[in-house]
């Protein structure tokens, strides 16, 4: 990266000076901590060879028809993910990113398509988080056959990693008895429960009116193009509330005029920045 130091305390001088801090987040966040982020079909069949072998990209599984199709192929898919999210330990650059966060006089807010809860695993406040997509630490029932979504804490979900197919009993709806699925937003999803989700945005949303007119820092962390919705939210804060986009983006650091792009990892660049912005 050309002159790299210098964009680095170019990036770490918007930070410190900075009066809020919103942190942005995609798949690529979690690559540090050992997660895959599916780019690809090869990166998905690479992490879960017996979808290469029934020949389903990620795109496919992701769907909602597979809880009415085979249950127990759906819930192997997002049951081996929930059992890998909660053993996942978050990396030091999410306590990077909370630490700046406490420090700002308007605080943190986190914008995050990843539906794995790392953020809340790393000590990040509830209620200062929007998980756009959802979460997989929430279910709902698969039909629906009501509004309600619940915790999914006492849902343990065994996989046979061969076949990628749950165990049964597999979980289901305390109001109608259908199997449950997680409350994320999947791939032709007309199903899903966007309760939580809205209660979260309102939140999103009056801390930026909060925070309008003062210097917001934008640090957004592995999000691509894939699907674009963290990026687009990104830029739609720098034109809105004129605030500083930090993009930390290995593969597609491209940014507007007169934002910042930093060709890196996520834990690499926050490490980097960290002794530049105290």
């Amino acid at each position: 990266m050309k002159n790299s130091n210098q964009v680095i305390e170019k990036a770490a001088l918007r930070i410190r000076e900075a009066d809020a801090i919103l942190i942005c987040a995609g798949a690529g966040i979690g690559v540090d901590s050992g997660l895959p982020d599916f780019r690809g079909d090869q990166g998905f069949w690479k992490a879960y060879p017996p979808f290469a072998k029934l020949g389903y990209s990620f795109t496919e599984m992701a769907n909602p028809q597979w809880f009415e199709r085979d249950p127990h192929l759906a819930w192997g898919f997002y049951g081996h993910r929930l059992n890998l999210y909660r053993k996942t330990i978050p990396h030091k650059g999410f306590e990077i990113l909370l630490r700046w966060g406490k420090e700002k006089p308007g605080g943190y807010f986190v914008f995050t398509s990843n539906v794995d809860g790392q953020f809340q695993k790393a000590g990040f406040n509830e209620n200062q988080i929007n998980e756009c997509h959802g979460s997989i630490h929430y279910m709902q029932c698969s039909s629906p056959c009501c509004e309600t979504t619940w915790s999914a804490e006492n849902i343990h979900i065994e996989v046979d990693e061969e076949t990628m197919k749950a165990s049964d009993p597999l979980p289901k709806c305390p109001a109608c008895g259908r199997v449950a699925r997680p409350n994320i937003l999947m791939f032709g999803d007309w199903n899903w429960i966007p309760t939580r989700t809205q209660d979260q945005q309102f939140r999103f949303h009056y801390w930026l009116e909060q925070n309008r007119g003062d210097a917001i820092v934008i640090v957004e962390c592995g999000a691509g193009t894939g699907v674009p919705t963290v990026r687009i939210t990104s830029e739609s804060i720098v034109s809105k509330y004129k605030a500083a986009l930090i993009r930390i983006n290995a593969r597609e650091s491209f940014v507007p005029p007169g934002q910042i792009g930093l060709p890196m990892g996520a834990l690499e660049a926050l490490l980097s920045l960290l002794p530049h912005s105290l």
